[in-house]
């Protein structure tokens, strides 16, 4: 979307917002005249703004968005020994402890009193949790359990050591290559997780580890959504994301990295995650999210109206790979990549030896023919300028006369021929690989003349 229509749009937004909700769509008319197009795009920057909201008021009983008092370490919930709180956000505690039964550390995430208080979403995680148990693959971090101790609900996860990636971003973007690494081991546990029905939901920086040896483990499946279905309401289709939303002006967070069609509260399948995929591979090779804003509304806005700035790619990202981001990122599902199996074979292909052998010979011999066709010219231009100035004939010789010698290279189509005629017309100097080329146009007689070292090509 263009800078001016984009403002204007964000101006609309805005204004629509402080007046009654009865009141919007006259203000709307109004204010787009004929312009059904962007009565539209504000339209639906207003509709999931609102069921953003809905969400709230609904799923999350203002009481559980209050924060939860930390169990201090030592605290036993069953076999488990509270050692430590890892972290915290709107789906509850997690915490690092030790499993006194199998003598091993894992993580534990306690879920919000209003989950644990809800017949419905215990019924949901705990036919959930045997699901997501029966993923097994290296880049996947595991689910042991969904157990209660004490009144307390926990899932029981894998620790993974290591720092998440959103820690590795905060040293700004990462090389090419690893970042491709990174987003092919990602492809893959998502791919193990499509294949058994599981949609993850909220794919971010912050629910993706690499470990020390540099293996990737996608985290915080427990709450994904298992076989999708349109009948979900709204707070299985809105998923963990919106419950970090809490009012109009929050920081955002997983917000930016939502599909539109879950911005929007409509029903998800597997391409949202594939949305959230290329939002992170970008994030990755650029330092910046896909969609910027500073607020809930900004993301939501950018999600359903921007376009990531694409020249912020690195000049170094391969075209397939750059494809592949544009396809990730299809606002319109339909013409979004079907299946995170085909980023996982894209980036194989783009990681493999000779892919990689390919693109260093290509990179090598358009150097080396610039180098060439560069010095060739110098060496020619230095021997035109030994030659005695005279007349240049009023018509040039005919071509047949002359025989081409061209420079190719395996990196283009078209030849590069470097000629010129000396100053008296009775010479015709040409390059090549071989050096400088002498004719008599008159005779044809042709004389190769040695370029000097400085101007060798080696």
């Amino acid at each position: 979307m263009e800078a001016e229509r984009w403002q204007r749009v964000r101006l609309l937004f805005q204004q629509a917002l402080e007046r009654e909700p009865s009141r919007r769509a006259e203000f709307l008319a109004e204010a787009c005249e004929a312009d059904e197009a962007l009565r539209s795009e504000v339209s639906s920057l207003l509709a999931a703004h609102e069921k953003a909201a809905s969400f709230l008021a609904t799923a999350v009983p203002e009481e559980s968005r209050q924060p939860a008092i930390p169990l201090s370490p030592g605290t036993r919930l069953g076999p488990y020994e509270i050692r430590g709180l890892i972290g915290a956000g709107g789906m509850g505690e997690v915490y690092r402890a030790f499993d006194s039964k199998l003598g091993r550390d894992v993580a534990i995430k306690t879920l919000p009193g209003a989950f644990a208080r809800d017949g419905d979403h215990l019924a949901r995680f705990r036919r959930e949790a045997r699901a997501l148990a029966s993923l097994n693959h290296p880049s996947v971090a595991a689910i042991h359990g969904l157990e209660e101790s004490g009144g307390v609900h926990f899932l029981v996860l894998e620790l993974v050591a290591g720092e998440t990636l959103a820690e590795r971003l905060e040293g700004g973007p990462l090389q090419v290559r690893e970042a491709m690494s990174i987003a092919h081991q990602i492809a893959e546990g998502l791919e193990a997780a499509h294949e058994r029905g599981v949609v993850h939901r909220d794919l971010k920086p912050a629910n993706v580890k690499i470990t020390p040896q540099g293996k990737v483990k996608v985290l915080d499946f427990g709450l994904a959504k298992v076989s999708p279905s349109p009948a979900r309401d709204l707070d299985s289709q809105v998923s963990t994301a919106a419950a970090e939303i809490t009012r109009e002006g929050t920081i955002l967070g997983t917000a930016a990295y939502m599909s539109p069609e879950q911005a929007r509260g409509k029903p998800v399948d597997k391409r949202t995650d594939i949305w959230s995929f290329g939002c992170l591979t970008y994030e990755m090779l650029t330092g910046r999210r896909a969609f910027a804003g500073e607020t809930v509304t900004d993301a939501i806005a950018a999600i359903l109206t921007a376009e990531p700035d694409w020249g912020r790619l690195p000049e170094a990202t391969p075209p397939g790979l750059r494809n592949l981001l544009r396809r990730c990122l299809e606002k319109d599902a339909q013409q979004r990549l079907r299946d995170i199996g085909d980023a996982r074979l894209e980036l194989a292909e783009a990681l493999s030896p000779r892919a990689e052998s390919a693109g260093a010979a290509a990179r090598r011999t358009r150097r080396q023919v610039l180098a060439a066709t560069g010095a060739l010219a110098i060496g020619l231009a230095l021997l035109l300028a030994l030659w005695h100035p005279g007349r240049l004939p009023r018509q040039p010789p005919p071509a047949r006369e002359l025989t081409q010698r061209q420079i190719t290279g395996n990196t283009t189509d078209d030849p590069v021929f470097i000629a010129a005629v000396s100053p008296d017309g009775r010479y015709l100097a040409y390059t090549d690989f071989g050096g400088l080329h002498l004719r008599l146009i008159e005779t044809a007689e042709t004389r190769v003349l040695p370029v000097p070292d400085q101007f060798c090509f080696r």
